[in-house]
């Protein structure tokens, strides 16, 4: 039986509140069927690590095997629940007595599957609640539909959906099902219906929580920080401090360098400008969060040798990729606009040189279906599986949520 961080390979998807906040992380757990896992080493390094405010877990094997061992070990904890595919269930007629066994231990159990397949109640009342999917050939007749009351044990309200490739069905889960999180984001809806509008511009809270670190005379890390929560704030300072306007004699490829430049009175202005066009769009929250999620995994991801400011590097290229999604705009034509390092535009658009292979492990690790592609990069990379495993936790770990129980 192998060590568990050795064993596993690890994924994670963020689970999104009707505030459009981070209220837990979809743990997505990989095995080899060549070799089980020591789950209870597992189970024993999260609720020995697990921060009192960091996100609650929902653990998602990515197969019956390990389900069964989680099943077997896994005991009541207040902030992981266990997924259990109804699909599964349908076909091993051996997993119902484990989920059962759980259930009788109080553990929080999740049912996973389509609205349209749902258990019958003596199943359902095995389940704490489900992780619903809605076929895109039913997604008219879902959003027609008004609320029915509960049919079982857990339908149909206060329940988490996924798959929603819709900001009209993503609001009709909030909204009309008043859906307890989203698994995932429909970002690329999101994006098209607001691109081109008011709304993709810099966040509004951001802005002004900037304006009043200035006003507080905080340092510049301080505002270096607020910065690189949002990308588009500091895609936009960036693009400022390099403009005719401030007559810089050297070019500016680094946030610190262009607040230095710059100085509190004139920053204080140029906030006050964009404080007038600034978004308070929330559904563009998560996907601004999702950008930062990758920067910083990217960053972590670095050697820990690397110094200061060449992890702050990391972090742009990894914050600056996605900049093609939320403008609307080839890549190559966002990045081009500023005088970033080369090591950013050979990562973000041409797959080589040295932040390559952090940008590439941080971008699987968002994926469902990553196993491979992960278990690749650390082969050529000469990354270590169970380090990988270790960032992505501690990074998760230092994540803040309003919801960090179930």
């Amino acid at each position: 039986m192998q060590y568990a961080l050795n064993a596993l390979v690890m994924g994670y998807r963020p689970l999104w509140s009707s505030d459009r906040l981070l209220s837990g992380v979809q743990l997505f757990l990989h095995d080899s069927p060549d070799e089980p896992v020591d789950v209870a080493h597992l189970l024993r390094i999260l609720r020995e690590t697990w921060s009192p405010t960091a996100p609650r877990l929902l653990l998602s094997p990515q197969s019956p095997g390990l389900l069964k061992n989680l099943l077997a070990h896994i005991q009541p904890c207040p902030f992981w629940a266990l997924e259990v595919r109804g699909e599964w269930l349908n076909w091993d007629a051996s997993l119902l007595a484990y989920v059962e066994n759980a259930a009788r231990k109080q553990v929080h159990l999740i049912w996973r599957g389509r609205r349209d397949a749902l258990p019958d109640t003596a199943i359902a009342n095995l389940f704490a609640s489900g992780l619903l999917s809605v076929d895109p050939q039913d997604a008219l007749e879902f959003l027609r539909t008004p609320a029915q009351p509960q049919v079982c044990a857990f339908l149909l309200e206060r329940q988490m959906y996924e798959d929603l490739h819709s900001q009209m069905m993503l609001r009709c889960c909030l909204e009309r099902y008043n859906a307890s999180a989203i698994a995932g984001w429909p970002d690329e809806d999101v994006l098209f219906n607001l691109r081109g509008a008011k709304a993709l511009q810099p966040s509004h809270a951001h802005v002004l929580r900037l304006m009043k670190a200035v006003d507080a005379d905080q340092p510049l890390d301080s505002f270096e920080d607020i910065l690189s929560e949002d990308p588009l704030l500091a895609y936009r300072l960036m693009l400022f401090a390099n403009s005719a306007a401030l007559g810089a004699r050297h070019p500016i490829d680094s946030l610190r360098r262009a607040l230095v430049l710059m100085g509190y009175g004139p920053l204080q202005k140029w906030l006050s400008n964009v404080l007038v066009h600034a978004c308070e769009e929330p559904d563009l929250q998560p996907v601004r969060q999702s950008m930062v999620h990758r920067a910083q995994l990217t960053s972590l991801l670095l050697d820990a040798g690397v110094s200061q400011e060449l992890r702050s590097e990391v972090y742009l290229c990894g914050l600056f990729s996605r900049l093609d999604d939320i403008l609307g705009e080839p890549l190559e034509d966002s990045l081009g606009r500023l005088p970033l390092s080369e090591r950013i535009p050979d990562a973000a658009l041409r797959q080589e040189g040295p932040y390559t292979s952090s940008l590439e492990m941080a971008i699987a690790l968002e994926n469902e279906n990553g196993a491979e592609a992960v278990r690749d990069l650390c082969t050529q990379y000469g990354m270590n599986l169970e380090t990988v495993n270790r960032t992505l936790l501690r990074l998760m770990n230092s994540w803040h949520s309003q919801q960090p129980r179930w």
